[in-house]
């Protein structure tokens, strides 16, 4: 194989990768089920980065620091109340999940437990609208996938900019415009 068949070949497998993580994020988006971390307080501004905020998840909280017998990545046992809102069970150790569990992925770094999206960014000039934030909307996939949607307010009102992509079991949910 030639120097330039390398190339092009590894060019290939790149676009490749690349191609299915997206495809795999709106899959994901399109057929998950919309589950909602409360947020812990945080600051929504960067004069580096610009307007965003940094989002941290009462859930982890609760959990920090995270056990040390825990693995660095696996997952965890949420179960979801009537309006969709997570909260934690347990560590995922194989048991089958009952009623309205889910499982969610988690990483631990740094002796921090992550979720997924760290942060949101948004519009210049918007702090204020997304200051009111109290929820994390999510799409999340049985083997505990999650993507970002949005933010929501204290009574799971939306915020900023957003449009329903169509969704699992609970569908007409909103996909934020970042």
């Amino acid at each position: 194989m030639s120097r330039r068949q390398g190339l092009l070949a590894g060019l290939v497998l790149v676009l490749a990768v690349v191609n299915g993580l997206v495809l795999h994020k709106e899959l994901l988006l399109r057929e998950g089920t919309r589950l909602f971390l409360e947020l812990a307080p945080v600051d929504p501004r960067s004069l580096i980065q610009g307007d965003y905020m940094r989002l941290d998840y009462a859930l982890t909280r609760d959990l920090q620091p995270p056990n040390p017998d825990w693995p660095r990545d696996g997952r965890l046992v949420v179960r979801t109340d009537e309006r969709g809102v997570a909260a934690f069970v347990r560590r995922d150790q194989g048991q089958p999940l009952e009623g309205n569990e889910r499982f969610l992925r988690y990483r631990i770094r740094g002796g921090h437990m992550q979720l997924g999206a760290e942060s949101f960014f948004f519009q210049e000039g918007q702090a204020d609208l997304y200051q009111r934030a109290r929820f994390a909307e999510f799409r999340v996939n049985p083997a505990g996938d999650l993507v970002l949607v949005g933010l929501r307010d204290e009574v799971l009102a939306p915020l900023g900019n957003q449009t329903a992509p169509e969704a699992g079991p609970r569908s007409g949910g909103e996909r934020s415009q970042r």
